[in-house]
């Protein structure tokens, strides 16, 4: 796969509903085995139920199939998936520049346990600005606040 042979495109709920909740439950339990696969499963009624409906959302295609998504929430990246099998093609990273490029800087938060999440977002330039001990459900998760600004 080249880079060019991806395309973004807005989110469509009718087709891709189920396409990116399997996405983002197949990517959250490679880089959050930590949280348990009972916690994320349960998450997954309101990754289709809240985030995906309420974000704007972008989805990464090759050949026409999703194979990734990035969920804004104005400035702040909601959630960035890609699917496993597509992981390390630069699939994220094209999904991040869309992002920047149509609101100029992005704020995110990453569980420091998800150290190739951490390294992915550094390596594009995101620079720390705080952490938290506890995830947005009182769990004992650290989370670190990232900012980029193109």
């Amino acid at each position: 796969m080249k880079n060019h042979d991806v395309v973004i495109r807005p989110y469509a709920p009718e087709g891709d509903l189920k396409k990116l909740s399997r996405i983002w439950l197949d990517a959250s339990l490679l880089a959050h085995p930590f949280i348990g696969e009972r916690r994320l499963l349960a998450q997954r009624a309101l990754i289709e139920d809240q985030y995906l409906p309420s974000a704007e959302t972008w989805v990464a295609c090759v050949g026409g199939h999703p194979c990734g998504f990035i969920g804004l929430l104005d400035t702040f990246i909601g959630g960035i998936f890609v699917a496993p099998d597509r992981q390390g093609l630069g699939i994220g990273r094209q999904l991040v520049a869309h992002a920047l490029s149509l609101k100029g800087k992005l704020e995110l938060e990453v569980y420091t346990a998800n150290r190739q999440a951490v390294a992915f977002y550094i390596g594009l330039g995101f620079r720390e600005l705080s952490r938290r001990p506890l995830d947005d459900d009182g769990y004992a998760f650290e989370n670190a606040r990232l900012r980029l600004i193109g």
